[in-house]
């Protein structure tokens, strides 16, 4: 084979810059807290029906998990993420699972799943743990509020999310380690309650793990918000029965990031085509003036159009395509 010509691997390298230097540069500065050391978490009994009975012993257990990883933060002085384990264990607050190592990993639920006939599962992007769930849990008490009663929101913090300020958020290797996991969930949450409406909420670099996972799985929406693109050129190529749909604010720093698909010799950078563009084929809904975290803010046009999508409504104003 011929070698390829200086300009083309000229382009190439300018590109991969390009990708690296626009996800990073906005947050310059954000660095990955220093590990803690956590117990690992109790064995937990399969849970296999979401009633009133069985849920209250589940988050028990994990209500126990919490308070040992609370006391190890402690013995270690690490005061802070004591301080929001503390929090995290108390009696209001549901976890259905734990595991304080290894920057955390966490399901939680807002709103009372046994009465549920709608489920939203958010899925975060990068920086967010145990030491930066604080916006993670707003956005979920936010959206299950605009929802109402009858309704649930799982925060689902079930991969290490990579630093924004780092390869790793430029490179799917994260989302491929994290999809397995995301489709187990999904899967045990439906067989709960095989008549809830299941909705993907996929923030950031969490949509290129939904990207990874949805296949066959059964739930109602895809909703991609703040996503870099996912690693599919269409909306078709994840072969879901689900309406997939795309938003992003006009005050979204994600918007300037360039939809390449670099394949070099040490990674695979970017993840191509942008979910608002015509030719992926998403439904695109009005996200407002909003920034990068600003999708699930109380009173937002982002809030209002998500929760409708979720319960099965047109969002009130749809937008254009990009």
């Amino acid at each position: 084979m011929a070698p390829r010509p200086p300009r083309s691997r000229l382009r190439r390298t300018l590109l991969a810059a390009l990708v690296i230097g626009s996800v990073t540069l906005p947050v310059l500065g954000a660095a990955r807290p220093a590990a803690v050391p956590a117990p690992a978490p109790s064995a937990l009994a399969p849970l296999r029906a979401a009633t009133p009975a069985a849920l209250a012993e589940r988050y028990a257990a994990t209500r126990a998990d919490i308070r040992a990883a609370e006391r190890a933060a402690t013995d270690h002085g690490d005061l802070r993420r004591a301080a929001a384990l503390h929090a995290m264990a108390e009696p209001a607050r549901h976890f259905l699972s734990f595991d304080g190592r290894d920057g955390g990993r966490t399901a939680e639920v807002f709103g009372d799943l046994s009465r549920a006939e709608r489920t939203a599962v958010l899925v975060p992007g990068s920086d967010t743990s145990l030491d930066r769930y604080g916006r993670l849990q707003a956005g979920a008490t936010a959206l299950q509020r605009q929802l109402g009663d009858r309704s649930a929101v799982v925060a689902w913090l079930g991969y290490r999310t990579p630093a924004t300020v780092s390869l790793d958020a430029v490179t799917p290797g994260r989302a491929a380690a994290a999809a397995p996991a995301l489709r187990r969930f999904v899967g045990e949450l439906g067989a709960l309650k095989p008549a809830t409406r299941i909705s993907l909420l996929c923030h950031s670099y969490g949509s290129v793990v939904c990207g990874r996972a949805v296949s066959g799985l059964d739930v109602a929406d895809v909703v991609l918000y703040g996503s870099p693109g996912i690693g599919v050129g269409t909306a078709a190529a994840l072969h879901t029965r689900a309406t997939v749909w795309a938003g992003r604010g006009t005050g979204d720093w994600v918007a300037e990031v360039p939809h390449a698909h670099l394949t070099l010799p040490f990674a695979t950078l970017g993840f191509g085509t942008d979910p608002l563009s015509p030719r992926f084929g998403a439904r695109i809904f009005a996200a407002g003036d909003g920034g990068h975290s600003d999708y699930l803010a109380p009173g937002s046009v982002s809030l209002a159009n998500i929760a409708r999508i979720v319960s099965g409504r047109t969002p009130a104003e749809e937008g254009r395509h990009a």
